[in-house]
């Protein structure tokens, strides 16, 4: 599953669950367009909370489903890298923040392709705070309101 050879992205979508509301292709490919338009290699996987729990157990050490991880391989000449999302986590934090799933999941393709970039919001303040500003940009730029605007 790839988009055309012109836009430099081969994009793999893997649905390890079934679920009506994943986003589209264009909708994935929007919001990975929105972070850059460097040529990149990337697969998205959308996991249940079982997958997503022992992934993060075994590759950070933390026995629970978490929202997103990303997997960088290679970010110069090309981005490669996969980002797995917990489906459930995806929509249970969309409820509790009163967002959409659809503005949720942008965000944290966003914030997950920011990871793959090389940017970090565990190493400092300053850091945090400039991933988070780019997010922001990006966010604007997609039309959906400020991901951290509740929890400042």
């Amino acid at each position: 599953m790839k988009t055309t050879a012109s836009t430099n992205l081969d994009l793999t979508i893997q649905r390890a669950i079934r679920a009506s509301d994943l986003p589209s292709r264009q909708q994935l490919v929007r919001w990975i367009r929105a972070v850059g338009n460097g040529p990149a290699v990337l697969t998205l996987r959308f996991v249940d909370a079982e997958e997503g729990r022992a992934t993060n157990a075994s590759w950070r050490g933390r026995d629970y489903a978490t929202n997103v991880l990303s997997f960088a391989y290679e970010t110069e000449p090309v981005l490669m890298g996969d980002l797995m999302l917990c489906w459930p986590v995806v929509r249970k934090e969309a409820a509790e923040q009163g967002k959409s799933v659809e503005e949720h999941t942008a965000h944290l393709v966003v914030h997950g392709l920011l990871h793959l970039c090389g940017h970090d919001h565990e190493e400092g303040e300053a850091q945090a705070e400039e991933m988070e500003s780019i997010e922001r940009e990006v966010m604007a730029r997609l039309g959906y309101a400020d991901p951290y605007a509740d929890e400042h």
